[in-house]
């Protein structure tokens, strides 16, 4: 079975990689180098999920996978963006981002939102490739569900009539915005064998 490196000490993302990537050894980077962290200097999540990748190819002199991904909320200009995992705080409280998003739209009629994910894929000698994956949806008024992480519990997709949350996590496999950034690495991974 082969190895799939992931640049990333999030369990629920590394989670995800293993049932999209079932028929490969998914590792999390932090089971091979200790305390493994990159300061997430970038302005776009391509900028983010390149210096991830880069970092841990360099360090392991093998292929590394990272993403950066999040959410953008329309009625937001797009917040909070890069800066989903800490929009309310250093901490990376998933409930209190929530909380803050809601108190910001309060007020807003236009709910829509997207998921977005880039995943950036470095070799052993240093050469790097993006692939982008979106799912529109609305924002809720409340949390709903009981599955997921992030901002999974108030991300609404209308198409299966359900939050992220609601959904398995086979279900949200086939139709998350990681999937589809992954789905896009596949077909570029299989071209090049």
């Amino acid at each position: 079975m082969t190895d799939i490196v992931i640049a990333s000490s999030n369990k629920g993302k590394i989670n995800d990689f293993k049932v999209i990537f079932s028929d490969y050894n998914v590792i999390g980077i932090n089971e091979l180098i200790e305390d493994f962290d990159v300061e997430e200097t970038g302005t776009t999540f391509e900028d983010n999920a390149r210096l991830k990748s880069e970092a841990g190819a360099k360090a392991l002199n093998k292929t590394v996978i990272a993403d950066d991904s999040g959410l953008e909320v329309t009625a937001l200009d797009g917040a909070p963006g890069v800066y989903s995992a800490r929009y309310a705080g250093e901490a990376k409280d998933d409930n209190a981002n929530i909380e803050k998003v809601l108190a910001a739209l309060e007020d807003k009629t236009d709910r829509t939102a997207q998921f977005v994910c880039v995943i950036s894929m470095t070799t052993a000698e240093g050469h790097t490739e993006t692939f982008k994956g979106t799912v529109n949806g609305e924002i809720t008024l409340a949390k709903i569900g009981e599955n997921g992480f992030g901002y999974d519990p108030i991300f609404y997709v209308p198409d299966k009539n359900k939050t992220m949350a609601q959904l398995t996590a086979e279900e949200k496999s086939e139709i998350s915005h990681r999937r589809k950034a992954i789905d896009q690495l596949q077909v570029f991974i299989e071209g090049a064998e």
